[in-house]
């Protein structure tokens, strides 16, 4: 019997952690940008994105390296975000964690053939240009993450 550790080696691209991506209130998201700087990080990015995610994002980088730690801020009361801060009992925290792939389109595929639970029906527009998809946090029944896992393709390669 494979564990999910071996599977994850078989998808194509995983390169290392592209973001951690942490909730906040709406209205906490300048606030928090500021925390983060106040710890030399670095705000690099900032985009509102619409469609079914319905938040406002800050990306900043840690140090020179490509990790990047992502606050998203709902939009509405629909958004995800908004519906993870209120299971959280009107806290933010962790959102997902987010892996860098050289091809989102062969991760997708190998994932969906080895049984991965897919949120996306295919790989889709992210932020900042990228292509991503969603795994299920229960993806796996013999052994769920427990965590939403998002994967990332940057077509700059960075």
């Amino acid at each position: 019997m494979t564990s999910v550790q071996d599977e994850l080696k078989q998808v194509p691209g995983i390169k290392f952690v592209d973001h951690v991506a942490i909730a906040v209130k709406q209205g906490d998201l300048d606030g928090q940008v500021k925390a983060y700087e106040m710890l030399g990080f670095r705000e690099i990015h900032r985009e509102e994105v619409l469609g079914n995610d319905q938040v406002r994002e800050a990306l900043l980088q840690v140090g020179d390296g490509p990790n990047l730690i992502q606050l998203l801020e709902p939009l509405t009361p629909e958004s995800p975000v908004q519906k993870l801060i209120e299971r959280n009992g009107g806290r933010g925290g962790l959102a997902h964690v987010a892996f860098r792939v050289d091809s989102a389109q062969q991760a997708f595929d190998a994932m969906v053939a080895s049984g991965f639970q897919i949120i996306d029906k295919a790989p889709r527009k992210g932020s900042r240009g990228t292509t991503v998809f969603f795994v299920h946090p229960k993806s796996r029944v013999d052994n769920p993450f427990g965590l939403l896992i998002e994967i990332v393709e940057d077509p700059r390669g960075r």
